[in-house]
């Protein structure tokens, strides 16, 4: 593992889940770490019995949480948005580009949907697709990227937990001026991210998986000179610089990405994310990266050695916290369905078992997984 073990016993108090259940369902839904749970507590708590007499505390959230998303990706608070969700992100993105008939976007056809449709509806604005698998080399992107506008894909695939080579793709885009748009969700908070070294220009990600917040809650990064080329898309009293001027009638924009949020904030839900994301920093994504990586090698050679099938090959640069497997001849419902009876959390997904586990996971649940195999 990545931590010594009374290290790793020491973080397991933040997660009671574990005295109920082998949790292995990150990429679809996390428990709650303590720390996220905490904070919404407090808020909920508060609000009962003040409503709203600290609202300057929910000031400070707002502040805070940009400020630790920051820290999560190498970017500035001003380059980062309150959304709802990642989908809310991509379509920030998608439909507030500055785009000319004729651009084109390279797409990756393994992409789970929020990463689709919003490029898809451009077709119908005279935007041209160019179609890939991300398992596609990176001299073959680098093919497809000269002359488009855009190029879109997942840190982690969904399905098979496939890694992409975000630096790789960077330079990529760089060399040849395409915007760089990152779903982060699948990997953001358990391997490290550098937008600036990357070159990612926008990125979403929502609290319910990796980052083990709240459902409801993302963010959305945006680098800031892109920021008044990128036009928000709903539009509301809190996108412009002067919101808090209710008798303003100036439509200036904010002068940071907070001008991609429209209106009330879900309060309640970035007390949680930023609760969560302050705890994922306190532990390091330098130690939660290894220990999640030792943690699906494990499982992968374990299935393997009873006859699985794996999602894609198991490999220390591409691989994942995600591990699908099948095997001929069995159903894949029905083994998450056993796995649950022995209070083991899976997903069943496209024909596959996907078992998704993070880094307070111990070696010894992944065996007893495997035995069940």
């Amino acid at each position: 593992m990545g931590f010594a073990e009374s290290t790793l016993f020491a973080e397991r108090v933040h997660f009671p889940v574990c005295g109920s259940y082998v949790y292995l369902n990150h990429a679809a839904v996390a428990p709650l770490c303590r720390p996220a749970a905490q904070a919404m507590e407090w808020l909920t708590n508060d609000c009962l019995m003040h409503g709203s007499f600290h609202y300057e505390r929910w000031m400070d959230a707002y502040a805070g949480f940009r400020q630790s998303a920051s820290r999560l990706m190498n970017a500035e608070a001003g380059e980062i948005a309150m959304v709802k969700n990642t989908s809310e992100g991509i379509a920030t993105i998608a439909l507030g580009f500055p785009w000319n008939e004729g651009d084109s976007i390279v797409v990756f056809r393994e992409e789970f949907p929020a990463n689709l449709c919003p490029w898809q509806k451009l077709e119908a604005r005279g935007v041209h697709l160019k179609w890939l698998s991300i398992y596609d080399p990176l001299d073959r992107i680098e093919e497809a990227a000269r002359g488009s506008r855009l190029l879109a894909i997942s840190f982690v695939n969904y399905l098979s937990g496939y890694r992409v080579d975000v630096d790789g793709i960077g330079d990529i885009c760089r060399r040849h001026g395409v915007f760089f748009f990152l779903d982060a969700i699948q990997g953001l908070g358990v391997f490290p991210l550098d937008v600036r070294r990357a070159g990612v220009h926008a990125l979403a990600a929502d609290g319910h998986k990796w980052l083990l917040g709240p459902e409801g809650f993302g963010l959305l990064y945006v680098q800031r000179d892109w920021q008044d080329r990128i036009e928000p898309v709903e539009f509301g009293w809190t996108n412009v610089a002067k919101y808090a001027d209710y008798a303003s009638r100036d439509m200036t924009l904010r002068p940071d990405a907070g001008r991609y949020e429209c209106g009330t904030l879900n309060t309640v839900g970035c007390f949680g994310l930023r609760g969560a994301i302050e705890y994922l920093l306190h532990v390091g994504i330098g130690n939660i990266a290894p220990a999640v990586l030792d943690l699906s090698r494990r499982l992968a050679e374990g299935a393997q050695a009873k006859g699985y099938e794996l999602g894609c090959q198991w490999t220390a640069g591409t691989a994942s916290g995600i591990i699908s497997l099948r095997r001929e001849g069995a159903d894949s419902r029905a083994l998450v369905h056993r796995l649950k009876q022995h209070r083991i959390l899976a997903a069943p997904r496209q024909g596959w078992a996907r078992l998704s586990p993070h880094f307070y996971i111990t070696a010894e649940e992944i065996d007893q997984v495997i035995a069940l195999l």
